[in-house]
């Protein structure tokens, strides 16, 4: 909490002490292409100075408090393609913008990886973004589960709430998700643990896929999914709004509240979202024992836009309860089986009652509690030749879970981990449309152990990375790159318990040595250089070879037992080599007003890959080692080493939007990906839980034309998900995954009067043909046999309903 102090202090400071300069204008006037007509309504943002306007009556805007530079300004509104233009704020500047009637947008903006906001055509690495309304129009459980969509994106899921991002057959900590401005640090390295972010709080989503350390360091290997929450207001405006959302299924219930403003350059933006479900349910199982979840979040925002730039803290809080599915099932009639409390220290084991399935906040004995809380700084500052970015984060995580069979109802694991977050960059000018950026970021965290069972060491870490970025644009080129290198210092400490596993202050007579004390010291070189090329405004090529880095996780280098949780013995090694990873990206595009299209292959090969291999026993069979510090069965013992790897596949994407039959759409996208071990037999040859190929298509079609109904829209989607072959078999722990297609379908749009929005309805079905299926990225998949069916492990969730409904409060235009 000290560092939150210190933040509020800095940023008062900042606010007392800002310097009266003379003002930088923006101002022009935003008109139809077609009609000629002023365009009310619309906005023009600039994404590197966080500030913008809306157009008036009469299509004319002004923004005031800006720094002197060249900068990308987006120009937008519902219904018309966006248009983005670079303009010069060195003196008073006019941009005029012409919008053409489209529900299509063709030249989308993004921010991540970049160190100016950069056309998404003009970036050589591969980004897809997933828009507020995208995520608005769709039925999902959580933020990752609302993007798993995405062509090259999935998700690892353990039930409806715990869903891990796999960006082209690479998860865990080879993945970074930033969410306000930082990385998302929550012990990410078990297939328990998912993200703690708010999904009502992020306004757009930009997946980078591919290496991006070169911007953000150790384990951004697969690439980023960088969560955006919505842009600050235009001055002089308070809006809001509260959102409600029902899904049939699970009975969840979910309410978010925002209210944000902006007077004189100051802003604010405060949220707070609640959500509570019952057991979820499928045909084959029926109720799912212990699938319930509520989530509580609170979220504030305050700062301030200046011609020397801006400073904004974000305050941030999420709590999560939720109910750990074990799958465990009766031998006789092949129900559920759950925990039940009894007197004394121990507890009970009994078919699931039915009454509680459709209980609200039901935990049983086998639960997790997860809170995150957060605070981050981000500052941008007008200094000499171009702009100091500056950006701090400090992030707590109480990660809590009861699952110890002979204590009952209480939090025998129990991770704390504390990270602070740094980045400093400075952005020199542009000139000659060449864009230069160079700085230092990295993190600092310390992790303790506050339960009694350890499955990980207690560890510190410190890395520190700089880097360098460029960006030159010549004619129909444009040519992307940079360079970094990484250091980082991993300390895991020793810890001691006696025989029962209950621990100790140190050595001493009957001291068992759990972990003991090392130092590893990891180094690396990351690297990038792309281009693209405009045939012309339509058609557009890209190619880009990146090479990643990736320090090996406390859990790979310091584990030694039983994880709990799994039979498996778990050894690390403190001499494992960092991961290096070299990818190449190739993309053909066309973007016109009929028709979208996009092919990207691309090839990585990873060195010193880190896996868990099974040991052998010297007498023959597994390798059997006990616990000490666990009451548990012994088990077969797993040492993670490393070899190589080589992943290759292909996205597609083709979307057709005749302009001769207004607000059609007719989307389409496959994507496929081959992930094997180098130099190893047939039954270790595939990388486990490698995604299947995924086939997903949608028709749509948009209307505007009532006067008490704007953007209106109804679709309907197929997903089709190919049979998953390609395995890890060697030790039985995956299995073949059987193809399966989900319909899905969807209508809703904006209710108005007298030209103003009373409310936006969401209205949409997933999986309408309840079809029974398991995902092979479920670790439900692996679960008890069902004697009475034969069936193995937990299904996915059946049919399922959702009803979202926002009412807008527009305090003060």
């Amino acid at each position: 909490m000290k560092r939150t102090y210190l933040f509020i202090y800095i940023i008062l400071f900042s606010l007392a002490c800002s310097p009266a300069f003379s003002q930088e204008v923006l101002s022009g006037k935003i008109t139809d292409k077609i009609t000629r007509a002023p365009v009310a309504g619309a906005t023009v943002y600039i994404p590197d100075l966080k500030s913008g306007a809306i157009t008036g009556a009469d299509g004319k805007y002004v923004i005031k408090n800006l720094p002197r530079g060249t900068f990308l300004a987006v120009a937008s509104l519902v219904g018309y393609a966006s248009q983005t233009r670079e303009i010069n704020t060195r003196e008073s500047a006019i941009a005029d913008f012409n919008l053409s009637p489209s529900a299509v947008e063709l030249r989308e903006v993004i921010v991540t990886g970049v160190s100016s906001a950069t056309e998404q055509q003009s970036n050589p690495i591969p980004v897809s973004i997933v828009t507020n309304k995208e995520m608005l129009e769709s039925s999902s459980t959580n933020i990752i589960d609302a993007i798993s969509g995405t062509p090259g994106v999935s998700q690892m899921t353990l039930g409806p709430n715990i869903s891990k991002p796999f960006i082209r057959g690479l998860g865990y900590n080879r993945v970074v998700t930033v969410n306000d401005g930082v990385r998302q640090e929550g012990q990410q390295w078990f297939d328990e643990f998912g993200e703690e972010i708010d999904e009502f709080s992020v306004n757009k989503v930009e997946i980078m896929k591919g290496p991006a350390s070169l911007s953000y360091g150790s384990d951004a290997m697969a690439g980023v999914i960088n969560m955006l929450a919505a842009p600050p207001l235009p001055e002089g405006q308070i809006k809001g709004n509260i959102l409600a959302n029902y899904q049939s299924n699970n009975g969840l219930f979910a309410e978010s509240f925002n209210l944000a403003g902006n007077q004189n350059g100051f802003i604010w933006d405060l949220r707070y979202s609640n959500k509570m479900a019952h057991d979820y349910q499928n045909k084959y199982d029926g109720y799912v024992a212990n699938s319930a979840y509520s989530e509580s979040n609170f979220k504030a925002l305050i700062g301030i836009n200046r011609k020397w730039g801006y400073s904004n803290l974000t305050l941030s809080s999420f709590d999560l309860k939720m109910g750990i599915i074990e799958g465990r099932r009766d031998s006789a009639t092949g129900q559920f089986l759950q925990h039940f409390l009894v007197a004394g220290p121990a507890d009970s084991l009994d078919i699931a009652p039915a009454y509680g399935f459709r209980k609200y906040n039901n935990f049983p004995v086998i639960h997790q509690h997860v809170r995150h809380y957060k605070a981050v700084l981000d500052n941008n500052f007008e200094l000499g030749n171009g702009r100091l970015a500056l950006r701090l984060g400090f992030q707590q995580n109480h990660r809590q879970e009861a699952n110890d069979l002979n204590q009952g109802d209480y939090y025998n694991n129990y991770f704390f981990l504390n990270t602070f977050n740094y980045d400093a960059r400075y952005i020199f000018r542009e000139k000659n449309h060449l864009e230069l950026s160079a700085g230092i970021n990295g993190m600092a965290q310390h992790s303790s152990n506050k339960g009694t069972a350890f499955v990980i060491p207690e560890y510190s870490i410190f890395d520190i990375g700089a880097f360098a970025l460029a960006k030159k644009m010549f004619g129909k080129w444009s040519v992307s790159g940079g360079l970094r290198f990484d250091t980082r210092v991993l300390k895991g400490k020793d810890l001691w318990v006696d025989s029962s596993g209950i621990r100790l202050p140190g050595p001493g007579n009957g001291a068992i040595a759990d972990f003991t004390a090392y130092t590893s010291n990891f180094s690396g070189f990351s690297g990038s250089i792309g281009a693209t090329y405009e045939f012309t405004d339509a058609i557009y090529a890209k190619a880009n070879l990146s090479r990643g880095y990736r320090a090996p996780t406390a859990a790979e280098s310091g584990a030694n037992g039983i994880h709990d949780g799994t039979p498996f013995y778990e050894i690390g090694d403190h001499n494992l080599k960092t991961e290096n990873s070299l990818q190449f990206d190739g993309t053909m595009g066309v973007a016109s007003k009929d028709v979208s299209a996009e092919l990207t292959g691309f090839v990585n090969q990873i060195n010193n890959y880190i896996f868990a291999e099974k040991l052998e026993s010297v007498f023959g069979g597994d390798s059997i080692r006990e616990d000490p510090a666990l009451a548990l069965a012994p088990g077969p013992a797993f040492k993670y080493v490393q070899g190589n790897a080589m992943l290759s596949g292909l996205e597609i994407m083709l979307n057709i939007h005749p302009q001769s039959i207004k607000g059609l759409h007719f989307d389409n996208s496959f994507c496929f990906v081959n992930a094997v071990q180098k130099n190893q037999p047939d039954s270790t040859r595939y990388l486990p839980f490698t995604p299947p190929g995924k086939y997903k298509t949608e028709l749509k079609y948009v209307f505007n034309n009532q006067k008490w109904l704007k953007n209106g829209y109804i679709k309907f989607g197929l997903d089709y998900y190919m049979e998953q072959k390609r395995i890890y078999y060697k030790y039985g722990n995956e299995t073949i995954t059987p193809g399966y297609t989900l319909i899905q379908a969807g209508l809703g749009g904006d209710i108005c009067s007298h030209d103003r929005t009373l409310f936006s309805i969401y209205v949409s079905g997933t999986n309408l043909g309840d079809q029974s299926y398991q995902s092979n990225m479920s670790r439900l998949k692996y679960t008890d046999m069902n004697n009475v069916t034969g069936r193995t492990g937990v299904f996915n969730m059946g049919k399922n309903f959702s009803v979202k409904l926002i009412v807008p409060l527009n305090i003060k235009d």
